[in-house]
């Protein structure tokens, strides 16, 4: 099947990707058609991901008439687009665990940036169960899971990969499934200089939310020039199927791994930052396994997520998926019905921690934040670095901002409610608005019902699931039991908790006496997300919060005294703060808690600089994320200065 490959020389970085590319193709193993065998023997197909990094649905085929993606565009003209499908997770690492798993990843306690999560007992990552059933599995080459791996995941994966690499021996060939992912799109690639512009900066439209000026057009110039080159990649990558004789008996899948690399987009709870491009092509062989209503340029409205493709694949290779699996098959032998709502799930993101749930069907999207008192902007070091995160940043702070363009960098309210198809960039919150109050009850009873399937430990902060990940039976083991984890109860009682305005409800205050540590942990959360009036209220029974054995409820107590409590209270709190910052003598997670909560008050100066500068940057607690505490120190450490000067 001839994919209609093009080939693009419109810059200089395409000539040479192109050129090096060549080479590559030239150097790879390509056997003849007679002699690959392939799957044909079997009858199983050969299985394609092409990945890219850090990229919504700006693609031709999703009618952005800049970008220029005519390879994929072709792929998509032969093959099917999906109009509607997410990451389930807004940033890499939880949603490429979310993949490789076929869960999502907050179910096994492994929804925040670069942790490190034990698998459960019987979870296998997907590509061990092809490679069980004959299948050569190869990646190139990224994996950045957030468990380690439970075995041989993969046949091969690193940078010489490849599916020509499978054994021929005398008989046919194994078929093959093979993920080749390229990173020229990632966040990192957008704000890479020198960078002279091939797209014209005043050809992009701007989102409402982003201030007009060239610095923030500069950047999505850049990303759409990246675009560009990536879409001749996978120009590169379909003609080399085409060559080693396989195309006829591959069915290739493409998508993008979360929201673009910019501010809002990646990290962001909402639609912006989980709607990826996701288009498929079967051969004409594989064409009774495709999704329902599969044809040539067909456009499907059916929801499809990261978590369903574990089990479409093996389904697609006629194994039927493990029923541990939370996905669903969207296409082979094991199909399931069209789900009604997509999942999305934002915990912590670097050194900064949150917790948001969001849901979405065919036109709505509701979000629920946990910790509404944080803005989705928080300062996470990384994200800083890109020239449109810097320069929004500034001037929200000078005050030079509309309305709709500060709501990234403020409190957010508990709920958000939007119409995707009157408010695609989901900036009026229709969460009070009394003709859509059935459809937003439909979508907090979604959430609630997921939430309880699924068991999700995110209501346990992440000083407590770190140790209970490393206790024998686990996090799911934790989870499941409902005298230690009672979910109805928490749940209820962070959802009271999240709130930014009024006192708290003497429910939750008497919690303060509750033998369960993570209900006490909440009672301490309501006062931090509601500030100076409920914590001044309340002085006498957060600092007996503050002397709670559980570090993450003294922790929590102690920011809302430090943060909101009266002057007499403060000195006490700050300094219990800092105890808790130093890696040296504390738990990691613990340290980055009361980093935060050192970052969060309003007079820096309050903090000991000459103290906490000499606190270790490094720990060998934790292996993923080792720099955070040393990010969060020198950002304290800069608002402490800042706020001298």
């Amino acid at each position: 099947m001839n994919f209609n490959v093009l080939k693009l020389t419109s810059s200089p970085l395409t000539i040479v990707f192109f050129f090096t590319a060549w080479i590559v193709l030239m150097l790879e193993p390509t056997p003849a058609v007679a002699q690959t065998g392939d799957a044909r023997a079997q009858g199983r197909p050969n299985i394609l991901w092409l990945t890219a990094e850090d990229i919504g649905p700006q693609l031709g085929c999703y009618g952005d008439s800049v970008a220029k993606t005519p390879n994929l565009d072709a792929m998509a003209a032969r093959g099917m687009v999906f109009d509607v499908a997410w990451s389930n997770y807004p940033v890499c690492a939880p949603a490429r665990t979310t993949i490789i798993t076929g869960m999502y990843a907050a179910a096994n306690g492994a929804g925040h940036m670069r942790c490190l999560r034990p698998l459960p007992d019987g979870v296998e990552m997907f590509p061990e169960i092809l490679r069980q059933a004959g299948y050569f599995c190869t990646n190139r080459t990224k994996e950045d899971y957030n468990h380690p791996k439970s075995g041989k995941v993969w046949d091969q994966s690193n940078r010489k990969a490849h599916f020509n690499n499978r054994p021929k021996g005398t008989g046919s060939r194994p078929p093959f499934f093979s993920v080749f992912n390229q990173t020229v799109t990632h966040e990192s690639r957008i704000r890479k200089r020198p960078h002279q512009a091939v797209t014209d900066p005043q050809s992009v439209q701007l989102a409402s939310y982003w201030p007009d000026r060239p610095e923030v057009r500069q950047d999505w110039a850049q990303y759409y020039d990246n675009i560009a080159t990536m879409d001749d990649w996978v120009g590169v990558q379909l003609n080399q199927l085409e060559q080693s004789g396989v195309a006829d008996n591959t069915i290739v899948i493409f998508y993008g791994d979360h929201g673009s690399g910019m501010p809002r987009h990646k990290r962001y709870a909402g639609d912006s930052g989980m709607r990826v491009p996701f288009i498929v092509y079967f051969p004409e062989k594989y064409q009774h396994l495709a999704p329902a209503g599969y044809a040539a340029g067909k456009h499907s409205k059916e929801l499809v997520s990261f978590v369903d493709l574990a089990p479409t694949t093996l389904s697609l290779a006629g194994i039927e998926p493990p029923q541990y699996m939370q996905g669903r098959a969207f296409a082979g032998a094991y199909r399931a019905p069209p789900a009604a709502f997509l999942y999305g799930f934002r915990e912590r993101m670097d050194e900064r921690p949150d917790l948001s749930r969001s849901l979405r069907d065919d036109r709505f999207l509701y979000i629920r934040n946990y910790m509404p008192h944080l803005s989705a902007g928080q300062h996470i070091n990384y994200q800083m670095q890109t020239p449109t995160t810097r320069l929004w940043r500034e001037l929200y702070d000078a005050g030079k901002l509309t309305k709709v363009q500060r709501q990234f960098w403020e409190a957010r309210p508990a709920e958000e409610f939007y119409d995707l198809q009157k408010d695609p960039e989901e900036t009026v919150n229709l969460i009070d608005n009394k003709n859509y109050q059935k459809e937003i009850r439909r979508f907090q009873e979604a959430h609630r019902r997921k939430t309880m399937e699924i068991r999700d430990p995110a209501f346990i902060p992440e000083t407590m699931l770190h140790r209970i990940a490393s206790q024998p039976t686990g996090v799911a083991g934790f989870c499941s039991d409902s005298k230690k984890y009672p979910l109805q109860k928490i749940f209820d009682v962070a959802s009271q908790a999240a709130q930014t305005s009024g006192p708290v409800p003497p429910a939750l205050l008497q919690l303060a006496q509750s033998e369960n540590s993570i209900l006490r942990y909440w009672l301490a959360m309501a006062f931090v997300s509601r500030g100076s009036e409920a914590c001044q209220k309340h002085v006498t029974l957060l600092k007996e919060l503050m002397r709670d054995p559980v570090p993450a409820v003294a922790v929590a107590a102690a920011e809302a005294l430090a943060v909101h409590g009266p002057k007499g209270s403060v000195k006490q709190a700050v300094n219990f703060l800092v105890s808790k910052a130093n890696v040296g003598q504390a738990d990691f997670y613990v340290a980055v808690a009361a980093l935060n909560a050192l970052d969060h008050l309003p007079l820096a100066a309050q903090v000991p600089a000459g103290v906490l500068n000499q606190f270790p940057r490094q720990t060998d607690q934790i292996q993923r994320g080792d720099d955070y505490v040393q990010r969060l120190i020198e950002k304290v450490l800069a608002k402490i200065q800042a706020g001298q000067q």
